[in-house]
């Protein structure tokens, strides 16, 4: 147990969205809105965690 390392917050977050990917990919595409919001929230989600790591980066220095 001692050489178990939890997961980070980020790792956490990028584990939850292949979930979510995942379960989305098994649903039939009910409106093609939701593809379009899906992929805008994805890629404003990648945008967040960039900048917090750039944050991190810049508070670990």
């Amino acid at each position: 147990m001692a050489d178990e390392h939890p997961l980070s917050a980020i790792d956490r977050i990028d584990l939850a969205l292949v979930r979510i990917e995942a379960a989305l990919a098994d649903r039939p595409p009910a409106d093609s809105g939701l593809a379009d919001r899906h992929a805008v929230l994805k890629q404003r989600m990648a945008e967040a965690i960039t900048a917090l790591d750039a944050i991190l980066a810049t508070g670990a220095d």
